[in-house]
């Protein structure tokens, strides 16, 4: 069962074939399922996602009345449609940049921001404020601060609500957390890591803004200085020059293509260049993370788990992690550890690589 909040009113079929992701021959088996599928006013201020314009919104005099409007949505989603759980995994636009302050600390201080309208909440917070009061798990997908703030963390764990993000990690990023840890390996320095994107969705619309295009170069940046340990390898990797950049191109659509050119430095210091032309689906290469998340992270309530879902960092850019912990960033890492955590669920052993069984 799907449900969803959108300022625009449009139904599944018809957001579908806007969007023209997918073929028709896709689409029409499923045209009357994907109409069943209309979307509730959304809690939407233009001022968080600048180009972006919708009518199906929600009015409200706080932000804590609104929010309330979104706990009455997800109790009469559940009852209405006879469901056991719940899981709301946020897919909307990027939001400006926010940096956590005084009203992100305590659950106290963030509620009294709602009540007095405070611009330092935006509507995702809203919706991660409403699930986590609901004891629904939250997983963001997007890079702006919403769940990770330590008000909302804490929440969680009060309530009892696994929680995760943040940003899927699809496209250009998903490379270089792959790339990145091969370079590590063999110790080869890095001089220089160019990034550009074309993109002509709604996403490339939305991060035309500079102000949402901050948080995304936010979660972009951190990725390569958390694989590569400057600090630990300063002379393979001290002061790299890593540049970022996305470039709304409206004949492109759906179709991403990332460019990225990488200076790396070899055996006494002989330069080398890779080169990667990244051609992808933007909207294909997410949707079954979200499959995913939705399924972990209700499996990881059903399991008693709650708070920062760490071991699910496999499909996030900037993975949540506990206070005063380095987010891990190599895929290959945060594979073994989501395989591992699964195993631990389980009751299973868990598996090192390590093989010396075979040996003796």
């Amino acid at each position: 069962m799907f449900g969803a909040w959108d300022p625009i009113p449009d139904d599944g079929y018809t957001a579908a074939k806007k969007a023209g992701v997918l073929e028709d021959r896709d689409v029409e088996p499923v045209s009357e399922f994907l109409r069943g599928i209309t979307p509730m006013p959304a809690v939407f201020e233009n001022h968080y996602v600048t180009r972006i314009h919708g009518s199906n919104v929600k009015k409200g005099k706080t932000k804590r009345e609104l929010a309330e409007q979104l706990r009455q949505d997800i109790r009469d989603f559940k009852s209405n449609n006879g469901l056991d759980r719940l899981v709301i995994v946020w897919c909307a636009k990027t939001e400006i940049f926010i940096r956590p302050g005084a009203q992100h600390q305590t659950i106290e201080k963030f509620e009294q921001a709602m009540d007095a309208n405070d611009e330092a909440i935006a509507p995702s917070m809203l919706y991660a404020w409403a699930a986590l009061m609901e004891g629904v798990p939250f997983a963001n997908g997007a890079p702006n601060l919403s769940v990770d703030a330590p008000a909302l963390q804490h929440l969680a764990l009060d309530r009892s609500v696994p929680i995760s993000g943040k940003d899927f990690k699809t496209g250009q990023t998903w490379m270089k957390t792959v790339i990145a840890p091969a370079l590590k390996a063999r110790m080869l320095g890095l001089a220089g890591w160019y990034s550009t994107n074309i993109l002509g969705n709604r996403d490339g619309e939305v991060l035309d803004d500079p102000a949402s295009f901050k948080t995304k170069e936010e979660s972009k940046l951190s990725v390569l200085h958390t694989i590569l340990q400057p600090d630990v390898y300063p002379q393979l990797y001290r002061d790299f020059c890593h540049v970022v950049r996305i470039n709304y191109y409206p004949p492109r659509g759906d179709n991403k293509e990332g460019w990225d050119n990488i200076d790396i430095v070899g055996w006494m210091n002989y330069p080398m260049q890779i080169k990667i032309n990244f051609l992808c689906r933007d909207s294909i290469l997410a949707a079954p993370i979200v499959l995913d998340l939705a399924l972990f992270s209700d499996f990881a309530q059903r399991s008693g788990m709650k708070g920062i879902q760490e071991w699910l960092s496999f499909y996030y850019k900037s993975p949540m992690a506990a206070p005063g912990l380095q987010p891990e960033h190599d895929l290959f890492i945060q594979q073994t550890k989501l395989k591992n955590t699964l195993r631990h669920i389980m009751g299973e052993e868990q598996i090192t690589h390590l093989g010396m069984e075979y040996y003796v």
